[in-house]
């Protein structure tokens, strides 16, 4: 028997190549988007999960009870969902709300991090003031911003 390896043919060195490089650029991708120790939800450590509260869709509006939620607070927020939509709602004064989109602008990811008053988006680390205005990117386009109302513990979103 013979130590000297089988010669390659040119065809099976390029497609080893091309798997060898397929698989790298592939864990790139994998290891860029996983959201482990390192995704843009929490670089500093600070950013946490927003609370959920559903909003009840009807004629138009959809309509969020603020007893028993972070929006018992001044400062507040949390994250609506409704069969209109997903929106990031925040308390801005005694009786003052901002209401917004809660899809990212950037590639349509739900932001469902706080970071202080900045929105944080978990897929690649956009930050929106509470009025939607992009603080960082990848971001480029503010978030959509609704009118609401506040009246008997309910805020009303306009759609």
């Amino acid at each position: 028997m013979s130590d000297t390896p089988t010669p390659l043919s040119r065809r099976q060195f390029c497609t080893g190549a091309c798997q060898v490089a397929s698989s790298a650029a592939l864990a790139t991708v994998f290891t860029a988007c996983s959201g482990g120790a390192s995704s843009p939800t929490s670089p500093s450590g600070r950013a946490t999960q927003l609370g959920v509260s559903t909003g009840q869709f009807s004629g138009g509006d959809v309509r969020v009870n603020v007893a028993g939620t972070a929006l018992s607070d001044v400062g507040g927020a949390v994250l609506v969902q409704s069969t209109a939509g997903v929106f990031l709602l925040a308390r801005t004064g005694p009786n003052a709300f901002s209401a917004i989109d809660a899809i990212c602008s950037h590639e349509s990811c739900t932001i469902t991090g706080t970071e202080g008053t900045t929105y944080v988006c978990p897929c690649h680390g956009s930050r929106y003031n509470r009025s939607g205005q992009v603080l960082a990117g990848p971001a480029r386009a503010s978030l959509r911003q609704f009118t609401s109302t506040f009246a008997d513990g309910i805020v009303t979103i306009a759609l």
